[in-house]
């Protein structure tokens, strides 16, 4: 069944290219615009909706596991054969869609950040734990 997860991958990836290939042809640059992201975002809800189905078997999961963790590798082979120089020349939708995008993860850092709550740093979490080891009775944040 491992096989039907790579063939749920191969959908997905064909489905991310064919829109990647839209969305250039869209913004007016010659090259596919997101196909490999657009095609992990497929995955990910083919997986999701699946398992709320109860259809994701083990074999199926291991597949979509197996390839969803060359991502990282896939992406940047990817992004390796793309033209930047022809990109960038293309206008400057291309500069403008980096930058943006560059902001929004810093946004998004920042908001996750600012809505976490308080967080121990590994400072403080070294010293609590040299303060444990140091006094044998300590228990719950209080001496005694």
């Amino acid at each position: 069944m491992t096989i039907s997860g790579v063939a749920l991958l191969s959908i997905c990836t064909l489905l991310g290219v064919f829109l990647g290939d839209l969305l250039g042809v869209a913004l007016g640059v010659k090259a596919n615009v997101g196909g490999v992201g657009i095609a992990m975002m497929f995955l990910i809800a083919a997986r999701l909706w699946l398992v709320r189905r109860g259809l994701l078997s083990h074999g199926l999961k291991t597949g979509v596991e197996f390839w969803g963790s060359f991502y990282i590798p896939i992406v940047v082979a990817m992004a390796a054969q793309q033209n930047v120089v022809a990109a960038a020349k293309g206008g400057p939708i291309v500069i403008i869609a980096g930058i943006g995008a560059v902001a929004v993860c810093f946004a998004m850092v920042a908001l996750i950040g600012r809505f976490s709550g308080r967080v121990e740093t590994m400072d403080e979490i070294e010293a609590r734990e040299a303060l444990e080891a140091s006094v044998p009775h300590f228990k719950s944040g209080r001496i005694g």
